[in-house]
């Protein structure tokens, strides 16, 4: 990512979890995008189990909110600008002030915070040239799964950085939102624990994909043991 952004090249990064494996299963414009990213990311525990049941034994997990910080101190290191696009103003500006204080030197030319509504041609048209032109070589979008991979797909082309899908990255690091704790998201249950957290906004996914995609799951994995053949001939 950091070569990407030193070059200039206009790419995207999703950070995958149930939820959007779940999304580009339902959608197939949706899959075209996140198959369309230049790297895709095993974020949520669930798809590390399921990647070394399905005969990938080093799959380990790259979080989100973790590479966020990764990328952060190596684009201060490197002196590389950094955008964000997301959230509120305040969120914005207390995730700004975490990485001054954490990285000390790095470059924050940037910081959009987009009506939480879809936004006209011309205010779109206005955000990408106010991130082209503050000369960012990485955007963090914390807009929310699907419309962030949507957004970065969209601006594919037209902004020359490297785009990260970084969802609640900015209020987990701000403290706005609590994280899950550590041994938590090791067994698998943050999902569980941002639910208790923001039961009503979340509620309604959680039941319409996680017990889907544990049914499909076991399906697929039958099947590439050999075991759900004779059953789908």
């Amino acid at each position: 990512m950091i070569h990407w952004a030193q070059a200039g090249e206009s790419r995207y990064v999703c950070a995958s979890n149930v939820h959007m494996v779940m999304e580009s299963h339902d959608s197939a414009e949706f899959k075209t995008v996140v198959n369309g990213a230049s790297l895709v990311t095993s974020d949520g525990v669930p798809l590390v189990w399921a990647l070394k049941m399905l005969g990938v034994p080093d799959a380990s997990r790259v979080y989100g909110p973790t590479l966020t910080l990764h990328v952060s101190e190596w684009a201060a290191r490197e002196g590389l600008p950094v955008a964000l696009y997301g959230g509120t103003p305040e969120s914005l500006e207390a995730f700004a002030e975490v990485l001054r204080q954490k990285y000390p030197g790095i470059q924050l030319p940037c910081l959009i915070a987009p009506p939480f509504r879809p936004l006209t041609a011309a205010e779109d048209d206005a955000y990408t040239r106010q991130i082209v032109d503050s000369g960012a070589r990485i955007v963090f979008v914390g807009i929310g799964c699907p419309k962030q991979e949507r957004w970065m797909a969209a601006h594919a082309g037209r902004i020359p950085a490297v785009m990260l899908g970084i969802g609640a990255a900015f209020d987990f690091h701000s403290g706005r939102v609590r994280q899950a704790p550590a041994v938590v998201q090791r067994l698998g249950l943050e999902w569980l624990f941002r639910l208790i957290m923001e039961p009503k906004r979340l509620w309604k996914r959680y039941a319409k994909h996680n017990p889907r995609f544990v049914a499909l799951f076991f399906r697929q994995w039958l099947t590439s043991k050999g075991l759900g053949q004779s059953r789908s001939s």
